[in-house]
């Protein structure tokens, strides 16, 4: 497996478990019944937990955009330098993302997501 394949699946499987503190907030906050149901006025879930889950939102939303160069690359045949450091980064800054976002550091969750775009960009690049 490349280096850019790994990276990928670090990603998902950050994927796999970002849902769980949010959900376990929300069962603890609602019970278990008013959280796999639809009540009519569900009490709301705990700040952080709210911002996590709009951070997972936006990564699910980024993983589009980041599969598909990694896959388009390595269907290409395109691996170097800058593709596994673009990955390695863009992994990183995707955590750091989720932390910031979770914990409501501004400045934090705005440059890791502008540095996830800038993976993103160098991705692109080497495909060209």
């Amino acid at each position: 497996m490349t280096p850019e394949l790994k990276s990928l699946t670090w990603i998902l499987a950050l994927q796999l478990v970002m849902w769980v503190p949010y959900v376990l907030n929300l069962i603890l906050v609602r019970g278990l019944i008013d959280a796999v149901g639809y009540p009519d006025e569900p009490k709301p879930m705990a700040q952080w937990a709210e911002r996590m889950k709009k951070a997972h939102y936006n990564s699910v939303e980024n993983l589009v955009v980041f599969a598909a160069l990694v896959l388009v690359a390595h269907v290409a045949g395109v691996s170097n330098d800058t593709t596994v450091m673009a990955c390695t980064v863009y992994f990183w800054a995707r955590l750091v993302h989720l932390v910031a976002y979770t914990a409501a550091i501004p400045w934090v969750r705005t440059l890791a997501f502008f540095v996830a775009w800038g993976a993103l960009v160098a991705l692109l690049l080497q495909l060209f």
